[in-house]
Parts: C-alpha cells; sequence; structure tokens
C-alpha cells in the first residue's frame, strides 16, 4: 500500500476494501444491478486489440465473441496488432474519425483524445456497483476529470521478477532479494555463474517500460511533482541511473533492442535467469509440448520489486483500457459488447484460460480461484491494486500520454545504463523532452 498516501488510498478505495470481502457480497447485489441497452438493429462492430502474449487469452477472448454473436446477432471482428503498433492506429482512427468501433488500449492512451471517445460513465457505474467497485488507479487513468468516464478499464498485464530458482541458489540466494542493494548483489553474483539476467531497454511498451519506472521510483524520482512541474532531473534520478549502469553491466548482451517478445525468448531458452514480464513466461513453459522447455515451469517463480531508497514499493504494470469512437454508428451495441465480456461468466473465464496474464480491475474479482490454485500465480493478482500510474506523481491527461508513448523514461534509463549519456546528460535531456509535452 505504499505506493499512495495512507490517507489517500483510505479515501480512494473506500468502496473497494467492501468488494473486496467475499463474492456473496457481490453475488448477492448482482441482481440488483439494473442495466438497460437495446443494441442497435442490424449492427457489426469491429475490435482492434493487441496480440496475446498466453495462447488462452485469445483463445477465451474469441470464445467470449461467439457467445455475443450467438445472442446478440452482431457479427464482431477482431484484429490483433502488436503493442507497439495498437496505438499508432488507434491514434489514426481518432484524427481520421474511421476505424474500428473498439479498442483495447494500453496505459493512458484514451487521453491522447478523450474528446473522440464515447462517454461510458453509465457503463463503468454499472459494473462498479456490480463488482464491488473498480481500483483507484482506473479512475486515474479512464476518469480524468473525475466525472466523466472515457473508457473502460480491462485489468492489466503485471509485471513482477521472473526467476530461475535453482540458478539463484546456486549463486548463494534461497530467495529473491527484497532490496535494490542486495538485487543488484545477486545480479552480479548471477553473470559471476554464467547465468546472467536480462531487462529489455528497447521500445517494449510493457517489459521496458515497468521495470525503468519501477527502477527511477525506487530512488525517489519522479517525470513531474503533484502540480505537473516536470521534475525528472533531480538528484534522486541520478543515483537511480548510476545505478543502472552498475545493474545494467550484470545483462546479457543485446537488451538494448529488445521488445515485449525478446526477453520471453531468451529466458525460455535457457540463457537468462532473471528478468521482469508478465506470467506468460511461466504460462509458455507450463503448456510446452517441448521437453526442455516444460521442464523450466517447476523452475520458475515470480517476485515483487526490490524496494530502493525511497523506501516503497514501486511498480507500474500495463494497464489496459477498452475505449469506444464516438464514431460508430452503434455505440449501443459496442457498449453492449464491453458489458457481455465483462461480466463474471465472460471475464472470470477468460482470466483463468490466460492464468492471470491480465489482473482484474473490479475487486470482487480478487476472488477469481485462478490467483490462489497455483501459489506461483497469486503475485499477479492485486497489481492494479498496488500500481501508480505512469505519469505519478502528476495528472494524468495529454501530457503524460504524449511523454510516455514517446519512451522518455526508457530512453533515458538505456542511455545512462549503456554509457551512450552520462546520467547527468541524459537526466536533461529526459527533462527536455518532457517540458515539450507539458508545455501543452
Amino acid at each position: 500500500m505504499s505506493n499512495m498516501k495512507r490517507r489517500d488510498f483510505l479515501k480512494a478505495t473506500a468502496g473497494v476494501a467492501a468488494g473486496a470481502a467475499a463474492p456473496m457480497i457481490w453475488m448477492k447485489d448482482a441482481h440488483a444491478q439494473q442495466w438497460s441497452n437495446v443494441p442497435e438493429k442490424g449492427a457489426k462492430l469491429r475490435v482492434l486489440r493487441w496480440s496475446r502474449f498466453v495462447q488462452g487469452d485469445i483463445d477465451q477472448y474469441m470464445v467470449n465473441v461467439k457467445k455475443f454473436t450467438d445472442k446478440y446477432g452482431i457479427d464482431v471482428r477482431v484484429d490483433n496488432e502488436s503493442w507497439e503498433d495498437v496505438r499508432p492506429k488507434a491514434a489514426v482512427a481518432a484524427n481520421t474519425g474511421a476505424g474500428p468501433d473498439i479498442i483495447l488500449g494500453t496505459n493512458d492512451d484514451a487521453d491522447l483524445y478523450p474528446d473522440k471517445l464515447l462517454d461510458v460513465t453509465d457503463l463503468a457505474n454499472y459494473l462498479g456497483k456490480k463488482y464491488g467497485g473498480w481500483y483507484p488507479v482506473c479512475e486515474a487513468y479512464l476518469r480524468p476529470d473525475g466525472k466523466k468516464w472515457i473508457g473502460i478499464p480491462l485489468g492489466a498485464a503485471g509485471s513482477m521478477m521472473v526467476y530461475r530458482e535453482s540458478q539463484l541458489k546456486a549463486a548463494g540466494y534461497d530467495s529473491f532479494p527484497k532490496d535494490t542493494d542486495n538485487f543488484l548483489k545477486m545480479m552480479k553474483a548471477l553473470k559471476d555463474k554464467g547465468t546472467p539476467g536480462g531487462f529489455a531497454l528497447g521500445h517494449a511498451t510493457g517489459d521496458a517500460n515497468t521495470w525503468c519506472h519501477w527502477l527511477v521510483w525506487a530512488f525517489g524520482g519522479e517525470m513531474v511533482d503533484k502540480s505537473g512541474k516536470v521534475v525528472i532531473d533531480s538528484p534522486e534520478t541520478i543515483k537511480a541511473l548510476d545505478y543502472s549502469k552498475e545493474l545494467y553491466a550484470t545483462f546479457i548482451p543485446g537488451t538494448l533492442s529488445w521488445l515485449d517478445p525478446s526477453n520471453n525468448k531468451v529466458f525460455l531458452d535457457g540463457q537468462i535467469s532473471v528478468t521482469n514480464n508478465g506470467i506468460s513466461i511461466y504460462y509458455a513453459a507450463k503448456n510446452s509440448k517441448d521437453p526442455k522447455v516444460a521442464a523450466l515451469a517447476a523452475d520458475i517463480n515470480h517476485a515483487q520489486y526490490p524496494v530502493g531508497p525511497s523506501g516503497s514499493a514501486t511498480a507500474f504494470h500495463l494497464f489496459l483500457n477498452q475505449m469506444i469512437f464516438k464514431y460508430t454508428k452503434y455505440p449501443k451495441a459496442a457498449k453492449e459488447f464491453i458489458r457481455f465480456m465483462m461480466e463474471d461468466e465472460q471475464y472470470g473465464a477468460w482470466m483463468q484460460a490466460g492464468i492471470g496474464y491480465v489482473a482484474q480491475p473490479l475487486a470482487a474479482y480478487a476472488k477469481n480461484p485462478i490467483w490462489t490454485v497455483d501459489p506461483k500465480h497469486t503475485p499477479y493478482r492485486d497489481v492494479l491494486m498496488n500500481m501508480r500510474p505512469a505519469g505519478y506523481d502528476g495528472k494524468l491527461g495529454y501530457a503524460s500520454a504524449g511523454a510516455l508513448a514517446d519512451f522518455i523514461i526508457v530512453d533515458m534509463v538505456a542511455e545512462a545504463a549503456s554509457g551512450s549519456k552520462p546520467p547527468k546528460e541524459a537526466a536533461a535531456a529526459a527533462q527536455k523532452r518532457a517540458e515539450r509535452y507539458y508545455k501543452v
């Protein structure tokens, strides 16, 4: 809970805490929630979403799509693109007023064009009341004015430390370090043993953004302060970048060009012992038909990010949203599709099929058995309850979304870690780049 000031957390989560009490509470209330919405006759929908990282995700998603079509007679076309390709295609749709009706986007992309998105406050209120409330970070991303919802949260792909237990033990560690000092010592020991780790430093929307933001926050750095002033060029950030140089020296070569699939591949190939990732590496190992890869599953485990000098447990995860563009010819059908996909019967089955690759944004779904059927799943359960938004510590909006889309934090860490720029110079460059967005 240390990601927020205690008083802010208690205020923001008053409803969530009650919702997390038990499924019985929301199940008893479920019939009391009213939703009245009749899709347009002859409606057809097109959905653009990110490509799957676990096969169960897309398989169950499409099962749920078929159930929707069978129930309503509405044809739904689903297109899949990489994380990096969804954002520009969504931006083009927003600017041209043509394209998919619904986009499953990432982070605060919705804040780049809020006036182009359909108001879904009624749907957000319905789902929130029925399923125990939205976690506070959902409102930060998709209710920027505190009143109107511009999208419906889908959840978050949690980012945890993924490691090989046997290789940590061989390096002298029975458990994953809980602080940055010991984490660095462990990474050095792993390299000395010939079993290095590796973290993405390319423009990886998920993996690079998550660990680089954690690194800056762990040392007390921030992109902006509460007033929206850019403060990334700070002593705290410099310390984080100094640390990144030592950490990078322990990495396997090539991480500067890694995108989101890269660390999955090298980990499953046995080339690295530690990385940060969603649960997709574990999923791939458990379901692999290659005996060598399948054998890794028993050796894989997950841990929270280490706590740095800031003293706070900080984390950034890949937030996932569902946006409906105003230009859609079928706004009622689009809302009905999202409502249907978020209801327990569909959403719960989807979570289980992906073994929790996407964690729930609604408190009641924390009771889904997927989180306890295997203790290696459990670390991913509460990612939305504990995460910070990328624009921390300021308000989300065009500036934060633009700065994140421009990979300012990632580039700064990559420059300093690799030595292409001294830490002070890298921080100063990031400051100037960020100021271009926050002056808008």
